[in-house]
């Protein structure tokens, strides 16, 4: 006879760097949300750092386990894959060694500790894939497409291994299924389990200021430049749609993640700022790096609309955050966002130009009132298909059905 679909089970997540960003949160909501359902539920990382992270995981209700934080992330810049491998390869055994056997395990970014997980038959492997990561990696040389071979090869055979697969979004799915050819053909599918956002954290009052935001980690493919183009752009508006508006009191932050051990992120946002200069904009555009959840929240609840400027996002956290928080999104029309932000609805799908950008920017400073209205739609839009508790029934769901599944046969 089978458990029941209510039975309590020992869950474990392994993540190599608990830091902040949308995969993070991810695994913070999965973990609240497994636990919430009455799981036993843990986390491992090789990295934690108290001064930069969720407040979930501070206060206990995420239980945090860390080891290999003295392992490197790169070697002088270079070979971030293989560290990575090897950072998580440690924490898998040391999960392994000292810790008792789990009902299931899930696997997030990096799946070549899947191998390893299998030795203990009775667990099971929920691998959740944000992206192939061989199509972020740059396969530009000889040298480097030498490297990434064995690796991406890993990827794909031991991704393959996992009892069940998840994947943030259709388009990744889609991705997905063209990338690893060898696993489509064996019918190896994932199912879409879409991130969520905690609607109720965004109850504050809610004001439209003049103010453009931008929230994105400071990397390159954040593409967070396009922003600052398309702010300074707004002046050649100011004789038609703008006129008799005074650009002075229109002003735009640029949040997010920033790491200083990542020497990207510190390059990207000199560039940035060195950008804002060139344009003449220093004194209304502003920089706000890594900032606590409260001080997003605060952001977000004074903004009159939020800028997305990635392309080709696979998924996207920063969107529902906005239209959670009662504020439009203007985006990339690829990705994520084509599943998430209802366009003229919740907000706007635009080319990844600055000149679409800054029209949809100046009709919301002409019309303010229409930013206030997609909002309410925002809000009411995330709270019916992307709150943490729908998330939560789904990830349940998965997790009960693959712990059952021989059970089944």
């Amino acid at each position: 006879m089978g458990k029941m679909a209510s039975s309590k089970l020992k869950i474990a997540i392994i993540h190599p760097d608990l830091g902040i960003g949308g995969a993070e949160r991810l695994i913070v909501d999965a973990a609240v949300q497994l636990a919430s359902h009455g799981h036993n539920v843990h986390v491992f990382t090789a990295h934690h750092d108290k001064n930069r992270c969720f407040e979930e995981t501070l206060v206990g209700t995420v239980p945090v386990t860390v080891y290999g934080a003295f392992l490197p992330r790169h070697i002088f810049y270079h070979f971030h894959a293989f560290c990575a491998y090897l950072r998580c390869i440690f924490v898998a055994l040391c999960m392994l060694l000292l810790w008792p056997a789990f009902d299931v395990i899930l696997v997030d970014q990096v799946s070549v500790i899947i191998p390893f997980m299998k030795i203990k038959k009775i667990t099971k492997i929920v691998f959740y894939c944000h992206f192939p990561d061989l199509l972020l990696a740059q396969h530009t040389t000889m040298l480097r497409r030498l490297y990434r071979g064995p690796i991406d090869t890993i990827e794909e055979r031991t991704t393959g291994m996992a009892d069940l697969i998840l994947v943030n979004s259709r388009f990744t799915a889609s991705t997905f299924a063209n990338t690893f050819r060898r696993l489509n053909a064996q019918g190896i599918k994932p199912a879409v389990l879409y991130p969520a956002v905690n609607v109720e954290q965004f109850d504050e009052p809610f004001a439209y200021k003049l103010n453009f935001l931008s929230i994105n980690r400071f990397e390159r493919k954040k593409n967070i430049d396009l922003a600052i183009s398309a702010f300074a752009m707004l002046h050649s508006f100011q004789a038609g749609i703008l006129a008799g508006h005074n650009l002075a009191e229109v002003s735009l932050t640029l949040a997010g993640g920033f790491d200083k051990r990542l020497k990207e992120n510190v390059e990207y946002l000199d560039e940035l700022k060195s950008l804002v200069e060139r344009e003449g904009l220093s004194d209304r555009v502003k920089f706000v790096t890594s900032c606590s959840t409260a001080e997003r929240n605060a952001l977000l609840s004074q903004c009159i609309c939020v800028l997305y400027t990635p392309k080709d996002e696979h998924f996207g956290i920063v969107p529902l955050e906005a239209m959670a928080a009662q504020k439009p999104v203007i985006a990339c029309n690829s990705g994520g966002p084509l599943e998430t932000i209802r366009d003229e609805t919740t907000g706007f799908l635009c080319d990844p130009t600055p000149r679409e950008f800054s029209q949809v920017m100046a009709k919301l400073i002409s019309y303010p009132q229409l930013a206030e209205k997609m909002g309410k739609e925002a809000r009411k839009h995330v709270r019916e298909a992307f709150s943490t508790g729908i998330f939560g029934q789904r990830l349940n769901q998965f997790v009960l059905d693959v712990s059952h599944s021989d059970e089944d046969r």
